[in-house]
């Protein structure tokens, strides 16, 4: 059975999330299509691809990833269909590929599928749903686009080292309000070398050990660990850590090794 998955910014509360899962039905009624998220924040491509980049691993083989983030008519912007270990993505060609792959795709067309006029302010419900259903169905790249060699740059900010610390920064907040960093598992492990540490954020807050999972502390005690996206967190255990602590995003963290 097909699967095409969503990852936009539509939101909740208006037409569009409706309008784009009816448009795929009229082309193809028997796919299943699967919400990763409608709640990125308008236009925020950085956000999409972290949910993204640590999701779409998950599902089969196969499977077509439509991205719906910053898809309104621009003349200077290509719509693209990618693949990538197997997978299928179509979206905008606005930095998003290279947010999610850290590389160039496997293999890239620029979408040359007719606009329909109706649809030219909302290409998500036209081009892009047309080019995911192709795919979806079996259908190759090479059908519905032009070969390309490269996609947009855009980069994650990376953290730094200086002596015995890494700096960091908040790079999302999830739906629990747990702080998720930049810092990666291997990163931290590469520069640590078993050494103890101190995690010090806003407010003069410290953590000094990493915990497996959220219920090691006691209720409303904050803690630390790496989770399902292998990026630190810093969390409290059932409450805010955002709102608690005052983290928000592009904040810096400093992990001090001793």
């Amino acid at each position: 059975m097909p699967i095409i998955t969503l990852t936009t910014d539509l939101g909740d509360k208006d037409i569009y999330q409706a309008a784009l899962k009816g448009s795929i039905l009229c082309l193809l009624p028997n796919v299943t299509i699967i919400d990763i998220t409608h709640s990125v924040a308008a236009f925020n491509v950085q956000q999409a691809g972290f949910v993204l980049k640590n999701s779409y691993h998950y599902f089969p083989k196969g499977t077509v990833h439509l991205i719906g983030i910053d898809t309104v008519y621009n003349t200077h912007t290509r719509y693209l269909a990618v693949s990538y270990k197997g997978h299928y993505f179509v979206g905008a060609d606005n930095g998003i590929f290279c947010l999610m792959f850290g590389t160039e795709p496997d293999e890239i067309v620029e979408l040359n599928i007719m606009q329909d006029l109706k649809f030219l302010h909302f290409p998500l419900a036209d081009i892009f749903v047309k080019a995911a259903c192709h795919l979806a169905q079996g259908g190759k790249l090479t059908e519905i686009g032009i070969p390309v060699s490269g996609t947009e740059k855009k980069m994650n900010l990376q953290p730094a080292v200086e002596r015995n610390l890494i700096k960091g920064v908040v790079i999302y907040i999830d739906s629990f309000q747990n702080v998720i960093t930049n810092i990666t598992k291997d990163f931290f492990n590469k520069v640590q070398h078993g050494r103890r540490f101190v995690l010090y954020f806003k407010r003069n807050e410290t953590i000094t050990s990493l915990s497996w999972h959220y219920n090691e502390v006691p209720e409303g005690e904050k803690l630390c660990l790496f989770g399902i996206s292998d990026h630190l967190e810093i969390a409290i255990n059932k409450g805010n850590a955002s709102g608690l602590l005052g983290l928000n995003l592009g904040d810096s963290v400093i992990i001090d090794f001793q």
